[in-house]
């Protein structure tokens, strides 16, 4: 089956964060959105269908998942991963970040320290300081143009910082990294050494680019020995385009870990999950394989036009080479631009909606944007030029 990806489809006036909340956001009307981890692409037609199907029948009551639904998700870790799952272990979440937040609450108390690793996902920093937990910072090492775990500065900061959490993000948003089997193994040793508990972001494990050299492992069985105490976080959202659709599939394989999560839950109200979201997970995790597959095939394209326009156009801009996720993590500093200057540029002149790379981490962040590619080639060029022409006029100093 062939599928579109190069169709420009107008999102504007259908509530649409990323097209339709740029003043709301202090951006001008006029720029054009590479910000949010959505997709200007259709979901997989089996989704539209199943979705269709349930429109035409018309009621839209209180809904759960059957077991078709859960053997659906395991199905799909066991298949893509040989990660062999219960349907005990799934709890279901309106999203993951709902999810991390409901972990720090479970597994800390006020006070404790919660380890990350910057540059990251900025809602990492949130969910941690918006419950009254530290957040202690494990820095990425950027070496060679790619990102390394500073694992002897993971373990010293684990000691001294008497860490009780540690919020992974793999593979790694915004650097793009899918961490290898041994470098997880590492983390978990240490974790495992001083009593931390894990939870593993693990929503973007499906985006491995073609070519990469890797795949995704899942944390667990990287280190089995964590397995009783470990949360892992997935949903088909990023995946299949279906944030939107409110549904995470949250992994806890350990009895008392699973308790103290749904205790958390509970306290919430969060009951009954979103019947759309229920009936587009079950029909993406059992025919979109093929769509997927696809999907990669057209990022990987569009990340090689991306990296050659770079070269060719706009040298004081270096692309960190990703090996998943479907964003370009830029490091802009060969522009020779303060961090205000280049968000202007980005903004007012090149009119591009990027998300500056210091909400990723101050430190980390400074001098870097983060770009999301998953839109027709047609609009990623017309992206690129703008850029390309706002560097030209704007004062680079390459």
């Amino acid at each position: 089956m062939t599928f579109d990806f190069d169709t420009v489809i107008d999102r504007r006036g259908t509530g649409s964060l990323k097209y339709d909340f740029a003043a709301e956001r202090g951006r001008p009307s006029d720029v054009l959105p590479l910000w949010v981890a959505d997709m200007d692409f259709r979901s997989p037609p089996a989704v539209r269908e199943a979705v269709a199907r349930l429109a035409e029948h018309g009621i839209f009551g209180y809904s759960d998942a059957k077991d078709d639904y859960l053997e659906a998700v395991t199905g799909w870790f066991s298949r893509r991963f040989g990660w062999r799952t219960e349907v005990e272990w799934i709890i279901k979440t309106p999203g993951v970040v709902t999810a991390l937040a409901l972990a720090v609450r479970a597994f800390t108390e006020p006070g404790d320290s919660v380890l990350i690793q910057p540059p990251v996902y900025y809602p990492f920093y949130g969910v941690i300081r918006d419950n009254g937990r530290r957040i202690v910072e494990n820095p990425l090492a950027l070496r060679g143009g790619r990102y390394e775990i500073d694992f002897d500065g993971f373990e010293e900061t684990v000691k001294r910082e008497r860490v009780r959490l540690f919020l992974l993000c793999s593979p790694h948003n915004p650097v793009g990294r899918v961490w290898t089997r041994e470098e997880l193994g590492r983390i978990g040793e240490i974790c495992l050494r001083y009593g931390v508990r894990v939870v593993s972001d693990e929503i973007h494990c499906d985006i491995v680019l073609p070519g990469a050299g890797t795949r995704h492992t899942p944390f667990p069985l990287a280190c089995p020995e964590l397995d009783e105490t470990t949360v892992v976080c997935t949903a088909p959202s990023k995946t299949f385009n279906l944030a939107g659709l409110q549904i995470s599939n949250i992994f806890l394989a350990g009895r008392e870990t699973r308790r103290l999560f749904q205790r958390e839950l509970d306290r919430i109200g969060y009951s009954q999950p979103n019947q759309a979201g229920l009936a587009a997970c079950r029909a993406a995790y059992r025919e979109g394989e093929e769509w997927l597959t696809a999907l990669l095939s057209y990022l990987a394209g569009s990340l090689g036009l991306l990296r050659d326009f770079l070269t060719a156009e706009i040298p004081g801009i270096r692309l960190i080479e990703p090996e998943g996720t479907y964003f370009a993590w830029l490091d802009c500093s060969g522009a020779g631009l303060s961090d205000p200057e280049l968000n202007d540029l980005i903004t007012n002149r090149a009119k591009l909606w990027l998300d500056a790379g210091r909400m990723f981490g101050k430190e980390t962040g400074s001098g870097f944007q983060r770009l999301v590619y998953t839109c027709p080639r047609a609009t990623l060029e017309e992206a690129l030029t703008r850029l390309r022409d706002a560097f030209r006029a704007g004062g680079a100093k390459w």
